[in-house]
């Protein structure tokens, strides 16, 4: 009987350990596919270097540059709109995330995360995760951006503004006017 038992735990404990070692090796598949659709993303993103013009969605014209940094591990984008200040955000790569950093003129500091999906990546969807200098969550903030790659020269970008619960978008079609000098 307690050779029984002995033989039924040896058995109950190697199937245990089957499932904990292909559950980790399945944990650790699906983390390597993420942080190479990050890299993948990210790409995209160091892609976009250069000048690109468009217009909002009133049709007033709006500028952007992209601009690889800091031995291409951060990309900065400073748009420009019709009567307002630049507004300057910074992309870089965390783990199978690409977060990003908004410099924005009503002086708070959106950070935002993509978690892209299997290649190819069609678009970037960047979620709230907090923002500096921001006093209260109803105060006037970016909240999302949602980055569209229709092709090599055109992308569109959703900017989500939101304040008091209320969300309003800003479109932008741009167009690549300039590519950068480190074109990909």
């Amino acid at each position: 009987m307690r050779k029984r038992k002995l033989t039924r735990n040896f058995a109950f404990l190697t199937i245990v350990l089957t499932v904990i070692l292909w559950e980790t090796k399945a944990t650790t598949r699906a983390s390597a596919d993420s942080r190479a659709s990050a890299n993948d993303a990210f790409r995209k993103l160091q892609s976009l270097e250069g000048d690109w013009e468009g217009k909002d969605e009133e049709g007033e014209q709006v500028k952007s540059r992209f601009v690889s940094i800091a031995s291409q591990t951060a990309v900065m984008e400073t748009l420009t709109m019709p009567k307002e200040h630049d507004m300057v955000t910074l992309y870089s790569m965390d783990g199978d995330s690409i977060i990003l950093m908004h410099y924005c003129p009503t002086n708070n500091q959106p950070r935002m995360r993509a978690t892209p999906t299997v290649p190819p990546v069609k678009e970037l969807v960047f979620s709230f995760q907090g923002a500096g200098n921001l006093p209260d969550i109803a105060v006037g903030h970016e909240h999302k951006l949602v980055i569209r790659f229709e092709d090599a020269d055109h992308i569109t970008e959703r900017w989500t503004w939101r304040k008091a619960g209320k969300d309003t978008d800003m479109i932008f079609h741009l167009v690549r006017t300039h590519p950068g000098s480190r074109q990909r």
